[in-house]
């Protein structure tokens, strides 16, 4: 995996310079490209990199910019430099963000009749409109998933008991959506580092799923179809995230929406929702 999950140790006060490093290697970045990157000397660079000089709070914030961490990543290099981190990490449950859960609903409910989600950093559903109860209630109702993994969209489409069993094209849906965590881990989620350790422990998942590809796929939208007796449907989805929040919980949610991907799907869901 191209982002390895980093120990405690690395993100507590007092291990800035292994936590500056390891972000230097994962962005495969020479001292010289950094140093250029964030206008400071490369010897001041490679000082702080051994802990010879310890950085102010202006320099971790250049320097996490440089890098284009996520804020839950420069919330972590604020801790190692010994600061108060500088974004929040309460997301939807802030109270100032009433405004944003008021526009997350009013999405969903735009949405309608076709499915809504809306996921957070873990892939955990925090939202879902009628449409998306509705629609996937008949397979909801045979999942037979651990409690704490029902709710979370990637497990549901991994786990042999979940969605997975009623995806006719789970091989070529699934093998996307781990190229979704892919790109999630590489850009520097540890949340989606744990998750995708998590999700490589199913069994019957290819070995090279493992590695990050690009996707060859025929189609130019990833399309999910469904199956159970004879109830079926086909939805292809998009991903929607927050232009420039500076809360880090609130930065890692998308709000994902299904739309038909034929005119049987797109009947069922007006018709269900009579």
């Amino acid at each position: 995996m191209g982002t390895p999950v980093l120990g405690l140790q690395d993100t507590t006060a007092g291990h800035f310079s292994s936590l500056l490093k390891h972000w230097r290697s994962v962005r495969r970045l020479t001292q010289i490209e950094l140093a250029s990157d964030a206008n400071v000397s490369a010897r001041h660079l490679c000082f702080l990199e051994t802990g010879r000089s310890q950085p102010s709070r202006e320099m971790v914030q250049l320097l996490g910019s440089a890098l284009d961490l996520p804020l839950e990543e420069r919330n972590a290099l604020h801790v190692a430099a010994g600061f108060v981190p500088p974004y929040g990490d309460k997301g939807l449950a802030a109270e100032n963000l009433q405004p944003v859960q008021q526009a997350l609903d009013f999405m969903l409910r735009q949405q309608e009749p076709y499915p809504g989600i809306v996921v957070d950093g873990h892939w955990d559903v925090r939202m879902r409109n009628q449409g998306s109860a509705r629609l996937l209630k008949p397979f909801r109702d045979s999942y037979r998933m651990e409690a704490g993994v029902a709710d979370n969209a990637m497990h549901v489409v991994f786990h042999p008991k979940g969605l997975r069993q009623f995806i006719v094209n789970w091989e070529e849906f699934a093998g996307q959506m781990i190229q979704i965590l892919h790109r999630d881990v590489a850009q520097g989620s540890r949340a989606a580092a744990r998750l995708f350790d998590e999700i490589m422990a199913y069994p019957g998942l290819p070995a090279e799923w493992r590695l990050p590809r690009h996707s060859h796929a025929s189609s130019p939208v990833m399309i999910m179809q469904l199956a159970k007796d004879d109830f079926r449907l086909a939805f292809f989805s998009t991903f929607t995230m927050l232009a420039m929040p500076t809360d880090a919980a609130l930065q890692q949610i998308k709000i994902e929406c299904f739309f038909p991907a034929d005119d049987a799907t797109a009947e069922m869901a007006r018709t269900m929702a009579l």
